[in-house]
């Protein structure tokens, strides 16, 4: 599924889900960089992220997959 990955200005990384009109924030991460690994949204659901350079410039839309159900 397609997600857009954004840091706020607050520094707080969110993603969104346009197929669902959802957004929510990353709560934790499996890797540092995050790309490569899962990440846990606010509302449980658990993404897989494609690797990608750490410096990847935000905000970008990627294909996620979701997993854990």
């Amino acid at each position: 599924m397609k997600v857009m990955i954004r840091k706020n200005a607050s520094g707080v990384l969110s993603a969104y889900v346009p197929k669902k009109d959802l957004e929510e924030p990353i709560v934790s991460m499996e890797k540092p960089g995050m790309w490569g690994g899962s990440v846990t949204l606010a509302n449980g659901w658990l993404l897989e992220l494609p690797v990608m350079a750490a410096e990847t410039v935000l905000p970008i839309t990627v294909d996620a997959r979701k997993s854990g159900e």
